[in-house]
C-alpha cells in the first residue's frame, strides 16, 4: 500500500458524475454478490478497507451505504475519511499508516475493499495490500476494474490501457494526465494478475460484472483454508 494522496475521482472530467451514477447501480449489483457468497449477518464484524473522504460523488462508499448492519463495520484509509461516522452512523473510522492494517489476525469476520486494489501501487503493493487483507479476516471481498474491458473508467480512453504499462503511461503524460501515468496512482489488474498476488492458504473465486456482454469489474471472494 501507498501513504500517497490518490486523485481517484477525477474531477477535471465532464462525464465522472454521470459515471458515478452508473457506477453506483453497478457497485449494488456487485454489493449482491458478497451478500450472497458470504452471507454476512447482524453479528459479522466487519472492516471496509480504503474508505474514501469524498462525499459528493454518488458512488462514494458504495458499501457503507448498501450495508444493513452499519455498527459492525469499521471503515479504514490513510486518508481523513473520519466524517464517514457522521456521513453513516453506526460505522467507525480507523485512520492506517498506508503500509499494515492496524488490527489483530482474524479480527474480522470479513474484510471489504471496492475499487481499491488499482490505486495500491505496484505487484508488490497489490500483494501486500491483500495479504493484510487476508490476514485481518476469515473472509475477503474485493472489486476492482478488469484490465481487459475496453474503456478505462478513469480516464474515460478507450483501449490505451491495453497497451503495455510503459506505452501508456508515456501516452498518458504526453496528453496531460500525468496522475494517471504514476503506477502508484492507477495499476490495473486483471483475473489472472489477482489470483498470483493472493497469498497461498485461500480459496478465491473471481467473477465479474457485465457492460454489454464485457467484464467491466473484477469480482474476488476469498475465503481462508479450513484450519486442521
Amino acid at each position: 500500500m501507498t501513504a500517497e494522496a490518490v486523485d481517484y475521482f477525477g474531477f477535471s472530467n465532464p462525464l465522472v458524475r454521470w459515471k458515478a451514477r452508473r457506477s453506483l447501480v453497478a457497485r449494488q449489483q456487485m454489493f449482491d454478490v458478497l451478500m450472497r457468497e458470504l452471507k454476512p449477518d447482524a453479528s459479522s464484524r466487519v472492516v471496509d478497507v480504503g474508505a474514501t473522504p469524498d462525499a459528493e460523488l454518488a458512488d462514494s462508499n458504495a458499501f457503507e451505504r448498501f450495508y444493513p448492519w452499519p455498527q459492525n463495520v469499521v471503515a479504514t484509509s490513510f486518508e481523513d475519511a473520519s466524517a464517514i461516522e457522521q456521513r453513516f452512523p453506526g460505522v467507525r473510522f480507523v485512520r492506517t499508516d498506508g503500509d499494515t492494517l492496524p488490527f489483530a489476525d482474524r479480527e474480522f469476520d470479513v474484510a471489504v475493499a471496492v475499487a481499491v486494489l488499482e490505486h495500491v501501487g505496484d505487484p508488490a503493493h497489490q500483494r501486500r495490500f491483500l495479504a493484510e487483507m487476508v490476514r485481518v479476516a476469515d473472509a475477503c471481498y474485493l472489486t476492482t476494474p478488469n484490465r481487459w474491458f475496453p474503456l478505462e473508467l478513469h480516464t474515460m480512453l478507450p483501449l490505451l490501457h491495453w497497451l503495455p504499462q510503459p506505452a501508456h503511461q508515456w501516452i498518458l503524460r504526453h496528453i496531460g494526465l500525468r496522475g494517471w501515468a504514476r503506477t502508484s496512482h492507477l495499476n490495473l489488474v486483471s483475473r489472472r494478475d489477482i489470483i498470483a498476488l493472493l497469498p497461498p492458504g485461500v480459496d478465491a473465486t473471481v467473477t465479474g460484472h457485465r457492460i454489454l456482454g464485457w467484464r467491466s469489474n473484477l469480482i474476488a471472494v476469498v475465503r481462508r483454508h479450513p484450519t486442521p
